[in-house]
């Protein structure tokens, strides 16, 4: 079963320099990301006239303000991002499916698209009602993340059309996809596990059974623009933090473990790239199994601290 929410067993002091110390931080970096915002806008006259110098422009603002979020949870609060698995290679656009327990598997991903190179060119699956959100939703509108209501019949054309998009101007992207469509917990795995059963699933404990239309649509939408789908799969040690938490710096480690399958090995009937996502998440589930034993995910590579290496530049 997944995790129980971290605790803090901290002093009153502790508490109160950890409050103080996540409100200067979320004040600091709020007030950056309206002021990248504002330059945003001032960006989209390149829109009409150079289209290729907005999408820089815009990808260079979202791996400045990422690239902070990273460097803060590294240099101040002292995380560790430990990963195991494959090595990635740099630079390669990507489909990138992952667990997803909490906000900060966000900057997990985040730091791992960092050592990669792909920091500025990250797209996300998000709920539409997002978009409107000061900073974060308004930021997300200029780099072509995907915007869904989690109806498929609504959001069909409109992520086909964005895929579109992506491939058409050769947009370097590492697409990342929650396929479980939201944060599991404990009730909404259970709920999940009937699901699976009336559905002839193999039952999983430590995630929600992944939801395949989206993750069809991707692969067929993107096709060979893209070089791999990574699969990832995300551990914490102590509890699942939330947001509030990893700002203040109660979270030590974040553990990922990350498979590689080369685009061109996949199938493009839509039952079997199903089967693929099912198949992957009783893999994941394993995964999670063993790390939740022995505090490590398996050792197919030996656990090394990502360095941080500057994101390249998109041509």
């Amino acid at each position: 079963m997944p995790l129980e929410p971290l605790t803090e067993p901290y002093s009153l002091v502790q508490k109160i320099w950890k409050w103080w110390r996540g409100a200067m931080f979320t004040t600091i970096g709020m007030s950056a990301l309206i002021a990248i915002n504002i330059l945003q806008t001032c960006s989209l006259p390149l829109r009409l006239v150079a289209p290729g110098a907005f999408r820089r422009f815009n990808r260079q603002c979202a791996d400045l303000w990422w690239g902070w979020c990273v460097t803060f949870a590294r240099k101040f609060n002292k995380t560790k991002f430990i990963l195991t698995g494959e090595v990635l290679p740099d630079e390669e656009n990507a489909i990138v499916v992952v667990n997803h327990q909490q906000m900060p598997d966000i900057v997990a991903i985040m730091s791992l698209a960092r050592s990669k190179s792909r920091l500025g060119d990250l797209k996300f699956f998000v709920k539409t009602a997002i978009k409107w959100f000061p900073g974060i939703g308004w930021g997300m509108q200029f780099i072509d993340c995907v915007f869904v209501k989690r109806n498929w019949t609504a959001d069909r054309d409109h992520i086909r059309s964005t895929f579109s998009h992506l491939v058409d101007n050769k947009v370097p992207v590492w697409l990342v996809s929650f396929v479980e469509g939201t944060r599991s917990t404990l009730a909404k795995i259970e709920k999940g596990r009937e699901y699976a059963k009336t559905e002839g699933m193999t039952l999983t404990k430590h995630l929600l059974p992944p939801r395949s239309k989206g993750f069809v649509a991707t692969v067929q939408g993107l096709g060979d623009h893209v070089g791999a789908v990574y699969d990832v799969t995300i551990g914490y040690i102590d509890g699942v933090p939330n947001i509030w938490q990893f700002i203040k710096g109660s979270v030590q480690q974040v553990h990922m473990h990350a498979r590689r399958f080369p685009i061109e090995d996949f199938p493009q009937v839509e039952s079997d790239l199903r089967q693929w996502l099912l198949d992957r998440f009783v893999e994941k589930d394993q995964l999670l199994e063993y790390f939740y034993a022995h505090g490590v995910f398996p050792p197919e590579a030996l656990p090394n601290e990502m360095a941080v290496v500057p994101a390249a530049v998109s041509k």
